[in-house]
């Protein structure tokens, strides 16, 4: 025995560190290295730039971030003023420092914008040139307390529905076109054709960016796109307005977002606050998002192309930050095919998302999301789901009992499981938890401990198993059922409580549904404590004190 302890701690010794230390805990949370500038300062009006809101910019800026990296790098300086400017490429051990009272202003001409390879929601495709990007860097950072506006009203199609009269008036006379029901104001002709037409910029074979320029004012860029970056700080800017997504980190390692704010209209489609994409070490801390989608947002690519990648976003730390409107709160998915795991969210606050915790995936995506931890998550006025699990993301799930065809697992099959969420307390929502999984592949393994959720409706849990709920209180003005089981196995409810007389505690529903424990829990004051559908029967379910 002596020898094989030796031997093992001969084995982990001999481990590379970063395997060694693989195995994070709230007590070992991953870390992200900062990037490190010489105190240089390339000042861009020494480079021609002109700071009255109509002189563009482009070359000059351009210039001064070229002129600092060859110079071995520093501090390229913004100061106060209106700046327009066309995109610009950031550059190796290059600081763009954005001063208060400086204003970094897009340009609302397309025509700055090169068709350019790029990558939208995880797939190869023709896109505009984005207005801030970078690839292939090392010590890269956007600091200070201005504000980067990407002009991105003048490239979004909007419902008339979405604005007030005086907005959709003032939209109508900037230019652009009208649908022939008068219910969409489209930017110009090439964006009114490729959505009416259904159109978009993926890469189909054979084709060039050339066979995309019918339709270029369509493909709106993200404002902020880094790829394949390492040692990358974004601190203390204020970053809206984004054509499509607002910041884009691509496949980049040593991550920190600190401090900033992130705001697009509510109407702003796709207008996600941060999507992670298959990145590593990842540190998102203070910030608050207010945007027209998900706020802040893991993905790892689409589908066959995000499995080739094979790059998970991993190593990640969200804490201390804010997200008003937006889709989703904290988000994993759709896009998720590289997997995403060892992520900690903790100490941050959700007011008026659509979503709360939200994490969405379907079939044909494949990947796997396993260790996510959530922990002190507090929500204010939640449209739809505190905390939400769906594998039917944009697809049609089947009714209740209806007989379907399930498919064989397989690469394309996506799996959640292994996740841990506590210390949850939301004040209004339609629903507090909501957990569906496909037949093939249950959510697995979650365990969501000492919740309070004021909400309409209780719970949901369907075609999961592994499903750990400890300490939940449910105050629902919906009471029946107050929590619905379908086709789920391993269910612990330990420690309930409800409010008010419900009329129905427990539906479960489903052959499939079994070894369901309740334990801890009154059940007497329910006026029906189970009710068994579909097949379900008394032997699924155990209640004990």
């Amino acid at each position: 025995m002596k020898i094989i302890k030796a031997f093992m701690l001969f084995f982990v010794s001999a481990l590379p560190v970063a395997q060694a230390t693989a195995q994070y805990s709230w007590n070992n949370l991953p870390t992200a290295k900062l990037p490190v500038f010489k105190k240089d300062t390339f000042n861009i009006k020494a480079y021609g730039a002109i700071a009255d809101g109509t002189t563009l910019n482009t070359k000059s800026i351009n210039n001064a971030i070229a002129d600092c990296s060859k110079k071995g790098g520093g501090i390229v300086l913004i100061p106060e003023g209106l700046w327009l400017t066309g995109p610009l490429v950031l550059k190796s051990n290059v600081n763009l420092h954005v001063k208060s009272a400086a204003i970094l202003q897009f340009s609302s001409d397309f025509n700055q914008y090169a068709l350019v390879v790029g990558t939208y929601e995880g797939r190869r495709s023709a896109r505009n040139q984005s207005p801030l990007s970078g690839e292939n860097l090392e010590n890269v950072a956007i600091t200070g307390r201005g504000i980067i506006d990407g002009n991105g009203d003048v490239w979004r199609m909007v419902g008339k529905d979405r604005l007030t009269e005086n907005q959709w008036k003032k939209k109508v006379a900037s230019g652009g076109l009208v649908s022939a029901d008068g219910k969409t104001w489209y930017p110009s002709e090439k964006t009114k054709k490729a959505q009416e037409e259904k159109l978009n910029g993926v890469f189909e074979n054979g084709k060039t960016l050339k066979d995309y320029e019918n339709i270029k004012d369509y493909l709106r860029p993200n404002l902020v796109v880094l790829t394949n970056c390492k040692k990358v700080l974004l601190e203390g800017v204020t970053f809206q307005n984004s054509p499509a997504w607002n910041l884009h980190p691509l496949e980049c390692e040593d991550l920190t977002i600190k401090n900033v704010l992130v705001k697009n209209p509510e109407y702003a489609q796709n207008g996600d606050g941060v999507d992670v994409e298959s990145c590593k070490n990842v540190l998102i801390e203070g910030c608050i998002f207010d945007v027209g989608d998900d706020g802040i947002c893991i993905k790892s690519g689409k589908d066959e192309e995000g499995r080739k990648r094979g790059k998970p976003t991993e190593n990640v730390v969200v804490r201390n930050s804010t997200v008003y409107k937006g889709h989703g709160g904290f988000v994993i998915g759709s896009e998720m095919s590289g997997g995403a795991k060892n992520i900690f969210v903790y100490n941050c606050s959700f007011i008026g998302t659509d979503k709360g915790l939200r994490f969405k995936t379907a079939r044909g995506r494949g990947g796997m999301v396993e260790k996510i931890y959530c922990k002190d998550i507090f929500m204010k006025d939640i449209v739809d789901e505190a905390i939400y699990f769906d594998m039917y993301y944009f697809t049609k799930p089947p009714k209740p009992g209806e007989k379907v065809e399930v498919p064989v697992v397989s690469a394309t099959t996506p799996q959640f499981q292994n996740f841990e969420i506590s210390s949850i307390v939301c004040d209004g929502a339609k629903k507090g938890i909501f957990i569906r999984g496909l037949p093939e592949m249950a959510v697995k393994n979650i365990r969501i401990s000492n919740v309070v959720l004021n909400t309409d409706k209780g719970v949901e849990i369907i075609e999961a198993a592994g499903i750990e709920l400890t300490h939940l209180t449910l105050s629902n003005k919906n009471t029946e059922p107050v929590i619905y089981i379908e086709n789920s196995t391993g269910i612990a409810i330990d420690g309930l409580k409800y409010s008010d007389v419900p009329a129905l505690l427990f539906n479960i529903y489903g052959e499939r549904s079994k070894e369901i424990s309740i334990r801890h829990t009154d059940t007497i004051k329910a006026t029906q404590v189970t009710k068994f559908e579909n097949g379900a029967d008394g032997g699924a379910i155990t209640i004990t004190e």
